[in-house]
C-alpha cells in the first residue's frame, strides 16, 4: 500500500511516523513545499526576540531521521493538483521546476494554513514587511529586528502571534505600536474580562495599542517608513502582519472534497468526504466536544493529535479522535492566560442556557514570597452546573490551573465537584482552599 501525505509539519509528520510504525510494509511518501519539516511554529516569536539563537531548536525531526524510519520525505516539493479519480497527485520540484505525477492508495492532506494579507495599499512593494508563519519568515524577521537602526516596530493585528511579537520586540528594546481593527485583542479566544487585563498590561509596558483602527496604506522609499490608517500616520522601520490565517486548500479546487470556508470537513477518523482521502491540521475542521459541531481552530496540539489518529487509520486502523476543547494559552508580557472549552460569546452564539462567575483570588499564601492576583472565569450549564469552559489570567500559576479546567470540562464535572476537588497544597503553590476550589464553591 502506498500512502502519500501532502504537508510535512505537525499533522503530516505525526501521521507519517504513526502510519509507518503501524504498517512497516507500507510505502509512506511525504511532499513538503518548504525546506523544513516537523517544526514548531509556536517558537517563532521567541526566536525572533532572541530568547534562543538556533532556529534548529524548533525542528523536532529532520528528513534524514524520517528516512531512517522508512519514510520518504521530499522537501521543496509542491503539490499542484489532486486527481481523485485516477488517485494521483501532480507535484512540482521547486528546485528543478520538474513536474511529475505520484500515485497513491491513500492520501492525507496536511497543508496547514497561510497568513492572511489584509487589503493594504503598498504591500508587496516595500522591504521590511513580514509575516510570521514559516521558519524562513522567522529568520528574515529576526535579521531585521536585530539591526540597531530598526527601532520602530508596527504590528498589524492583535491575535496570539501579534501579542507574542510584542514581547519579542520589547525584549530587543524596540518601540512597539499595534493596530487592531477590532474592539479587543485575541477576541476570538477570550472574553472581555480577560482581554481588558491583557490590554492594560500591554499598555503598561510602553506599547502603543490602537483598537478599532484600520490600516489603509504603507509608504516608503524601497523600505517601509510609514503606515497610514483611518486615524493617523505612524513611522515604522518594520511592519509585521499578523491578521490571521486561512486554510491552504486552493489546489483542491474541483476535487469534490467537502469544505467549509475553505477548511476541509473531516469525520472522527480524520476521513474527508472522499473515502481514501484523510486530512488534519490547520487546513481542516475539527469536532468540538462542548459545541458538538465542527469548528476551525488552528492549534498545533490538535494537529499533532489528529495527525496521530489519521496515521493509524491510513495504515488500516479505525481509531477515532474524540474532539477538541480549544485549550490554548499565551504569555502577555508579565502575565499568563489560558482558556478551555467555550467562551461566554460562544455560549451565546450556540443558544445555551448558561451562567458565568468571575472570581478574583490569589495564587498562593500571603506569607510566602510571590503571591499574585489570579482571575478565574467559569462558564457552566445553568441547570446542571456542568462546567462548559473557563479562562484564567494572572502572573503566576494561571495556565497550569487551566489544564485542571480542561479535565473538568472533558469529564463533565460540576462546579460543586470542582469546589471540593482534592488539589495539592503547600504555601509556595496555593492556599488550603485553592483558587479553583473557591471558584467552584462560589458558582451556584
Amino acid at each position: 500500500m502506498k500512502i502519500v501525505i501532502i504537508g510535512g509539519v505537525a499533522a503530516g509528520m505525526s501521521a507519517a511516523a504513526k502510519a509507518k510504525r503501524t504498517d512497516k510494509n507500507a510505502e509512506v511518501v511525504v511532499y513538503e513545499k518548504g525546506r523544513v519539516i516537523s517544526f514548531g511554529a509556536c517558537g517563532l516569536p521567541y526566536y525572533v526576540g532572541n530568547f534562543f539563537e538556533d532556529p534548529q531548536n524548533m525542528v523536532a525531526r529532520t528528513p534524514e531521521q524520517f528516512k531512517k524510519l522508512g519514510v520518504e520525505v521530499n522537501i521543496n516539493h509542491e503539490v499542484l493538483k489532486v486527481d481523485v479519480e485516477k488517485k494521483i497527485v501532480v507535484v512540482k520540484n521547486l528546485e528543478t521546476d520538474k513536474i511529475f505525477e505520484s500515485s497513491y492508495d491513500k492520501l492525507m492532506i496536511a497543508t496547514g494554513a497561510s497568513a492572511i494579507l489584509p487589503p493594504v495599499e503598498g504591500l508587496g512593494t516595500l522591504e521590511n514587511i513580514f509575516t510570521l508563519k514559516s521558519i524562513d519568515d522567522g529568520i528574515d524577521l529576526k535579521k531585521a529586528m536585530m539591526k540597531e537602526e530598526n527601532k520602530d516596530i508596527l504590528i498589524i493585528g492583535a491575535g496570539y502571534i501579534s501579542v507574542e511579537v510584542i514581547e519579542a520586540a520589547k525584549q530587543l528594546g524596540k518601540n512597539v505600536r499595534v493596530i487592531q481593527r477590532g474592539k479587543r485583542i485575541i477576541a476570538a479566544s477570550f472574553d472581555c474580562e480577560i482581554t481588558d487585563i491583557m490590554e492594560k498590561e500591554i499598555r503598561s509596558q510602553g506599547v502603543e495599542l490602537h483598537l478599532e483602527e484600520v490600516v489603509k496604506k504603507v509608504e516608503g522609499n524601497k523600505k517601509v517608513e510609514r503606515v497610514v490608517t483611518n486615524k493617523g500616520v505612524y513611522s515604522a522601520d518594520i511592519v509585521v502582519i499578523a491578521t490571521g490565517v486561512r486554510p491552504t486548500t486552493e489546489f483542491l479546487e474541483g476535487t469534490g472534497i467537502a469544505m467549509e470556508k475553505k477548511a476541509i470537513i473531516i469525520d472522527e477518523e480524520g476521513k474527508t468526504s472522499i473515502d481514501s482521502i484523510y486530512s488534519a491540521g490547520d487546513c481542516a475542521m475539527v469536532y468540538h466536544k462542548v459545541r458538538e459541531k465542527n469548528v476551525y481552530i488552528p492549534l498545533a496540539t490538535t494537529a499533532n493529535k489528529i495527525g496521530r489518529v489519521v496515521g493509524e487509520n491510513l495504515a488500516g486502523g479505525k481509531n477515532k479522535f474524540n474532539g477538541t476543547l480549544g485549550s490554548a494559552c499565551i504569555k502577555v508580557m508579565e502575565l499568563e492566560a489560558g482558556r478551555t472549552g467555550i467562551t461566554e460569546k460562544e455560549a451565546k452564539l450556540d443558544g445555551l442556557n448558561y451562567k458565568t462567575i468571575i472570581v478574583n483570588e490569589k495564587n498562593q499564601t500571603d506569607y510566602y514570597p510571590g503571591q499574585e492576583d489570579i482571575l478565574i472565569k467559569l462558564i457552566y450549564d445553568a441547570e446542571t452546573n456542568v462546567i462548559l469552559g473557563g479562562q484564567i489570567i494572572g502572573k503566576k500559576g494561571a495556565v497550569l490551573r487551566v489544564d485542571v479546567l480542561a479535565m473538568a470540562v472533558a469529564t463533565k464535572m460540576k462546579t460543586s465537584e470542582l469546589g471540593m476537588m482534592d488539589f495539592c497544597y503547600a504555601p509556595p503553590f496555593a492556599r488550603t482552599w485553592d483558587a479553583l476550589n473557591i471558584t467552584g464553591n462560589a458558582a451556584k
